[in-house]
């Protein structure tokens, strides 16, 4: 993931470099507790005006029927995956053609040099697509330890207007990474010897805190120019979540500590009071400041990450370039708006993704990314796609 502080931070996140510090959650984002060539296909159709719905495929003249459930320790043909005849094959293949080429052994190099030719060669087909994975992959579910479902959130890149000079609302240094981070202090004392010529940019004060949980994000300035802050360095504290602490402070109701709640509360009372309440969390990133090429931030990978297709993983459990074939259903979830059925890469890791069958979903950019991925906190099951020689 990238720099993400627990969970969410991502495209790139920031325990780890975005390019693996987009990947604090969203879901971090929201609770503060704790390209793009075509989407994973949520079950249920996206709300009106939504982009990025799946592209329309249509099944041979005999479909399969939809398989039963997959045993764990069963190593399975592609085919039998639940939801695989719904699949947007087509878009997955393209999204695993500019994935693949992370993979360190043989065998996923050797498939992904087949996928790459196949690629070049051919006006590849959806049927085309999905008899290269069938052909070249079995699946293998992944386990939790007492064998329950794991956990699926999301993260974004967020887009935050910015200014070259300071102002009265937008007076929060975005700060270049100094000579020896894990020396800086905590936040309050970054701050308090903050030095204005040495600032990148100035935002306001609780969408720097967001986006430093976020570990990345695009910048608007005020001449309409346009560039990405990138995850450069943290300070090694630990995450400290906020909400809990405003709650049990009486500043937000128990159950009214959403990330649009903080983030008011924090506009609201902009100055030392919201300051004091930031200062609870100890970790502080820094920044460089990147051209913005209007594409999608790089994960911990290296690549782009792609819209829909691409998650943020457990490095201890998964490697880089793997193909994944996520089952996450909604249910009942408050707030959900789909649930989630599809191939993606591994190409991201963040701080608070920890265990087998734990993955985040990056979502895209701006704020409808945002807005869905905050409502993604689904029970999750997993496949590893393995390679054939």
């Amino acid at each position: 993931m990238s720099a993400r502080a627990g969970g969410a931070q991502r495209p790139g996140r920031a325990a780890a470099p975005i390019a693996s510090t987009l990947t604090v959650l969203t879901l971090t984002a929201l609770t503060l507790a704790a390209c793009s060539t075509g989407p994973m296909t949520p079950t249920v159709p996206p709300a009106t005006g939504q982009t990025g719905g799946p592209v329309p495929y249509t099944p041979p003249p005999s479909p399969l029927p939809e398989p039963g459930p997959v045993r764990p320790g069963d190593a399975v043909s592609p085919a039998v995956l639940p939801g695989w005849n719904d699949e947007d094959h087509l878009a997955a293949f393209r999204a695993y053609v500019d994935g693949c080429g992370v993979a360190r052994e043989a065998v996923a190099r050797a498939v992904c040099g087949r996928a790459k030719a196949l690629a070049a060669t051919t006006t590849v087909t959806p049927s085309d697509a999905r008899a290269f994975f069938e052909a070249s992959f079995s699946a293998e579910p992944v386990a939790t330890a007492d064998g329950r479902p794991g956990l699926l959130t999301a993260y974004f890149a967020p887009e935050y207007p910015a200014r070259r000079r300071p102002d009265a609302e937008f007076s929060a240094p975005v700060l270049p990474r100094p000579a020896d981070p894990r020396s800086a202090g905590d936040r309050a004392a970054i701050e308090a010897r903050a030095r204005p010529d040495q600032a990148l940019a100035w935002m306001r004060a609780e969408d720097l805190f967001f986006m430093q949980i976020q570990g990345s994000g695009y910048l608007t300035f005020e001449d309409g120019t346009r560039g990405r802050a990138a995850y450069a360095a943290d300070n090694g504290k630990t995450f400290v979540g906020i909400a809990r602490p405003m709650a049990r402070q009486g500043l937000l109701p128990e159950n009214g500590t959403s990330g649009d709640a903080i983030r008011g509360w924090l506009a609201s009372h902009r100055g030392p009071e919201a300051q004091a309440v930031m200062a609870l969390n100890p970790r502080y990133i820094f920044f460089r400041l990147d051209p913005d090429d209007n594409g999608h931030p790089p994960g911990a990978a290296g690549l782009p990450l792609t819209e829909r297709r691409a998650v943020a993983v457990d490095p201890s459990r998964w490697r880089y370039g793997e193909l994944v074939w996520l089952e996450a259903d909604g249910g009942d979830l408050r707030g959900a708006t789909a649930s989630y059925r599809g191939l993606a890469m591994a190409l991201d890791t963040g701080s608070a993704i920890r265990g087998p069958v734990r993955a985040d979903l990056y979502m895209g950019r701006g704020d409808r990314a945002g807005a869905e991925a905050g409502t993604v906190r689904h029970p999750l099951r997993m496949w590893k796609l393995v390679p054939k020689g």
